[in-house]
């Protein structure tokens, strides 16, 4: 497996999962109080730190064969990706400023940038 597969399959590692939530629910709590350093740390490292050592150490080979890996492969382009993290804004707009219904708004560009296939798949044309 490349480095570019494993950059592409580690997203959907439990691990990795579970250190972005994590990093994304610390880092809304600095950031409602008003804690930019360590929110942005609290944003920053977990993931980075996670998908280094998952990238580094994990066999990713039966989630690229897995259901999900398949759909990893045909549906998170770059554009999705970048999706997912313009998803964090309103969640940040919404702590710092304490409006709590951005969070919401935030969740739901990230799933969007996840299911976007699910909703639209892709038609073959034959």
């Amino acid at each position: 497996m490349d480095f570019r597969e494993k950059v592409l399959y580690h997203q959907i590692y439990p691990g990795k999962l579970l250190a972005d939530a994590s990093a994304s629910v610390l880092s809304l709590y600095f950031f409602w109080r008003h804690k930019p350093v360590a929110a942005l740390l609290a944003t920053v490292l977990p993931p980075v730190l996670a998908s280094w050592i998952i990238i580094q150490r994990v066999d990713l080979e039966k989630y690229k064969h897995s259901s999900l890996g398949k759909y990893l492969n045909t549906y998170m382009t770059r554009q999705m990706e970048a999706v997912r993290m313009v998803g964090n804004i309103p969640m940040i707009i919404g702590a710092w400023y304490h409006r709590p219904w951005l969070i919401p708004v935030g969740v739901m560009i990230v799933l969007f940038g996840w299911l976007r296939g699910v909703l639209f798949p892709k038609t073959s044309r034959t």
